[in-house]
């Protein structure tokens, strides 16, 4: 056995005998470091892969999953069975789910990112110095990318795929509640590395060291490049807040849509159903829903007829119930919103509605309560849709559309690592040109600086 094999197994049963917190991040640490330093050394000799061969990876990747998809959806089937019984909601069920549809559309995902142009290697931008040096600025690999992330069994798929096609190894944890799944789907990706001649080592979890991996992970400046959380905002916000290791910040969504004084209800009633109910459980998923006081006695009661279709409670002000009221619209599924609705990620069938003075309301609203990733307007009134689409500071800005085309697959990205809503080196969906960065070469011929 090895020093770090050894290492690692130590973690797990101290975790598992409840053994002091401190000593066991600090032994997960020393087991992460280990990992890490196994990533990095596998990642230099991908690095120096071509493309073609990078593509060839991806592809024998695919065609096992697809091969192994019973295996997989069967630890799936177990991961999902315990979340059922500890009562995860229908929401987050959704999101556990990997079934042999979802499997193959993932994989299908991955041959995607190896149809895409490689970004390692290509110039930026390039100019000539006056004193005869060429100077270049080229797209590079990140090095180790860490992901923490929960219930999210496609994103090991597309974080291994988008990581690989760009020159990356990647060290994940993603969680309990998929624990048999992301085992599962691992050991698959893993035998197809090897089998391409590529170590293993270029995808790890921390997963069976439990809890301090995740800490350890937060710890572990040096050994990783870059973390990036992926999933509900508690836990965004608790590796932001405590990671030494930089982090590129994916967002929650409290995704809105307005819909405008001159809106096409033909348009949006159908944009408002798919938005919140096409999948609950995602983070482009509409959560509030904000009507021009104009239009707001035809349209309340349209979205409200169509939502109930699909049995999503509705969070309404008072506006919207008296609106309701007085269409004889009211029932047990409309309830009075609070403040602290407009906040809430609901990842349910729930939404907030809010009857709105107009444009400039509706605006602050979302500037209010907006968690910066996607929001959305319908309208056909050109000088609205300007005005919003520039004064709305989201990732993503919808102009007669589903929110839920926020997605890097959907963008024609292949896949995403996540949704980044900071504005530092990356914004809205990241793929592959987001997990890179730049490196300058300067090409001269004896020149000394006076």
């Amino acid at each position: 056995m090895s020093e770090s094999t050894a290492s690692e197994n130590t973690v797990s049963q101290n975790a598992a005998a409840g053994s002091n917190p401190d000593d066991a991040v600090a032994q997960a640490l020393v087991a992460v470091r280990g990992m890490a330093a196994r990533a990095r050394e596998a990642q230099r000799a991908l690095s120096r892969a071509n493309t073609k061969t990078k593509n060839a990876l991806l592809e024998a990747i695919a065609d096992a999953l697809v091969a192994h998809a019973g295996q997989i959806e069967e630890a799936n089937g177990r991961d999902y069975a315990a979340a059922q019984e500890s009562g995860m909601s229908q929401g987050l069920l959704d999101r556990l789910r990997f079934d042999q549809a979802r499997i193959e559309a993932t994989a299908q995902g991955v041959r995607n990112v190896a149809a895409l142009p490689d970004p390692v290697g290509r110039v930026v931008r390039g100019n000539n110095l006056p004193n005869g040096m060429r100077l270049t600025q080229v797209r590079v690999p990140m090095g180790v990318v860490g992901m923490i992330y929960e219930a999210r069994p496609n994103v090991t798929i597309d974080v291994a795929a988008l990581c690989l096609k760009s020159g990356n190894a990647a060290i994940l944890r993603g969680g309990h509640a998929a624990l048999h799944t992301n085992e599962a789907t691992l050991a698959v990706i893993g035998d197809a590395l090897a089998a391409q001649g590529f170590d293993p080592a270029l995808v790890q979890s921390v997963d069976h060291i439990g809890r301090p991996g995740a800490t350890a992970m937060m710890e572990a400046r040096g050994s990783l490049d870059v973390l990036v959380p992926r999933g509900g905002a508690g836990l965004i916000k608790a590796v932001v807040e405590n990671s030494k290791v930089p982090t590129i910040e994916t967002g929650s969504g409290n995704c809105h849509i307005y819909i405008d004084a001159a809106a096409d209800l033909s348009k949006a009633i159908p944009i408002l159903v798919n938005a919140k109910t096409q999948r609950v459980g995602v983070c482009n998923a509409a959560e509030k829903l904000l009507v021009h006081q104009d239009v707001a006695a035809k349209a309340l009661p349209l979205a409200a007829a169509a939502l109930r279709e699909h049995h999503v409670l509705m969070h309404a002000d008072d506006a919207t119930r008296r609106i309701l009221e007085d269409a004889g619209m009211m029932g047990a599924d409309v309830v009075p919103a609070t403040d602290e609705d407009w906040d809430t990620e609901y990842l349910d069938y729930q939404i907030g509605i809010k009857v709105v003075g107009g444009l400039d309301e509706a605006i602050a609203h979302i500037a209010a309560h907006s968690t910066g990733h996607t929001e959305a307007i319908v309208s056909e009134d050109y000088g609205a849709i300007e005005e919003f689409t520039s004064r709305v500071d989201s990732a993503v800005v919808m102009v007669n559309a589903s929110t839920r085309f926020t997605d890097g697959g959907m963008f024609g990205l292949g896949a995403e690592l996540g949704i980044s809503t900071q504005k530092l080196h990356a914004r809205g969906p990241m793929g592959l040109e987001e997990l890179t960065t730049t490196k300058w070469i300067a090409y001269g011929n004896g020149q000394v600086r006076k």
